[in-house]
């Protein structure tokens, strides 16, 4: 009887191996996504640093640039320290306002990443219960199965039985009747 139940059993089991495989491959993917988006977090310091160092070497330019004025046109310290005053002013506005931009982003950022993890924690523990489900069903159908073809398997083996009675039967029948026609 196992001759054809295995059959059937190796193929319900590849079947839970396969939703198995799935539902890893999701939940390293949820995985993935959340590493991303903890990994563009951490990058926003280097990125705000980097764009700092940026604003801050253009000041010392512009510092540069009205140094050399200062030193090459006479009678224009007076004028050249109002400049460099309003650009100082200028750019601690800039870097106040870049420092609140990345502040504000990051923070937001990062209760975006909050409520992704919480949602997708949610979907996951969803998804491994619905999963645990269906592999339960999955079992219980295998075990119906099973049965359905051990049963028809075992209906075959009586059919056989029946069918050899029968050759059996007309074979005497045949061998009666050649013995009458000769006799």
């Amino acid at each position: 009887m196992t001759d054809y139940t295995t059959p059937v059993s190796t193929t319900f089991e590849m079947q839970r191996a396969a939703i198995k495989q799935s539902q890893q491959a999701f939940e390293q993917s949820v995985e993935f996504q959340q590493n991303v988006g903890q990994a563009v977090l951490d990058s926003l310091d280097t990125q705000e640093s980097a764009q700092r160092r940026g604003v801050e070497l253009s000041q010392q330019a512009i510092h540069s640039y009205l140094d050399a004025v200062e030193n090459t046109v006479p009678g224009m310290g007076g004028t050249v320290e109002e400049v460099r005053t309003a650009v100082d002013e200028q750019f601690e506005f800039l870097l106040e306002n870049h420092a609140e931009l990345f502040e504000n982003l990051g923070s937001e950022f990062d209760e975006g990443i909050d409520a992704y993890d919480d949602l997708t924690g949610d979907y996951v523990a969803a998804m491994d219960e619905q999963i645990e489900m269906v592999l339960d069903a999955h079992e219980d159908l295998e075990g119906q199965s099973v049965e359905a073809v051990e049963q028809v398997e075992e209906q075959m083996a009586q059919l056989q039985d029946q069918v050899e009675q029968v050759q059996d039967q007309v074979q005497e029948v045949q061998e009666q009747a050649q013995e009458q026609l000769e006799a």
